[in-house]
């Protein structure tokens, strides 16, 4: 079975992780898989993703056993080359979505822990089911979180937040997360508001929707407000009388579906 699979449907990236016999834990072929998906949809016709786990849990980390037998040779050849621009193979299986160019969604239940954690931090939004419990799990394993989650987390949550997460690994609710910002909204159906809030984004001007997210990681790279500014100004002189544009205006006035052309 793949470990990953992936459904185009309206404009909208379907991705699951499928091995819930295993709660979709990360073995290697699972990271390369999640890698692979990510970048198979970088140039596709797309307006957004959602990204979810089959079976009770969307990951539960990392698959112990499998790493186990890596751990033996040489770790710092295993984790310091940089094979996937500035990543490693496994902080690119978060780091892919989030320099997707359009929207990710993650729909979270069960565990969300460790690999998985900093996987849905790679999403642009999170929605958690109730029961759903989210762990940055490495210190039980005597490790540091090492797929990304520390480039992205500062942009979520205060320090206290991370450290605490960091130092415990231990797990917290969903409500929790959805306080201190980890968690963007809890859905009784986490995957059908996922999908719902797809749909709705599938319907706004792709070319506004691909420059919206550009500029918001401009304005979190901590350019400077000049720069950020000007980013403004670019992307927005871009889109000024654009087909897409132009369609989405004629769409409202006349009170229907739009309908765009290419990606955008």
């Amino acid at each position: 079975m793949p470990r990953v699979t992936t459904e185009i449907r309206d404009h909208i990236a379907h991705v699951t992780l499928t091995r819930p016999d295993k709660r979709n834990a990360v073995d290697p072929e699972m990271a390369e898989a999640i890698v692979a998906a990510g970048q198979a949809l970088t140039e596709a016709d797309i307006r957004a993703v959602v990204l979810s786990g089959e079976g009770q849990s969307f990951c539960a980390g990392l698959d112990v056993m499998s790493f186990a037998a890596l751990a033996r040779g040489d770790p710092e050849a295993l984790i310091l080359p940089r094979s996937h621009g500035n990543t490693n193979l496994f902080q690119e299986v978060a780091m892919v979505w989030h320099r997707l160019p359009v929207p990710v969604i993650a729909a979270l239940q069960g565990a969300v822990y460790g690999a998985g954690f900093q996987l849905a931090l790679g999403a642009d939004i999170r929605i958690a089911s109730p029961e759903a419990q989210l762990a940055i799990m490495e210190m039980k394993w005597g490790l540091i979180p090492d797929m990304g989650g520390m480039a992205l987390l500062p942009h979520l949550t205060r320090s206290d937040v991370i450290r605490r997460l960091t130092y415990t690994a231990s797990p917290i609710p969903a409500a929790q997360a959805e306080a201190w910002g980890l968690v963007t909204e809890v859905s009784d159906d986490s995957l059908g508001a996922a999908r719902d809030l797809a749909q709705e984004i599938a319907t706004r001007s792709p070319s506004a929707i691909r420059a919206a997210k550009r500029l918001i990681a401009v304005a979190e790279s901590g350019a400077g407000e000049d720069a950020v500014l000007m980013e403004e100004s670019r992307e927005q002189a871009a889109l000024i009388g654009q087909p897409d544009q132009m369609e989405q205006i004629a769409a409202n006035m006349a009170g229907r579906v739009p309908v765009f052309g290419g990606n955008g």
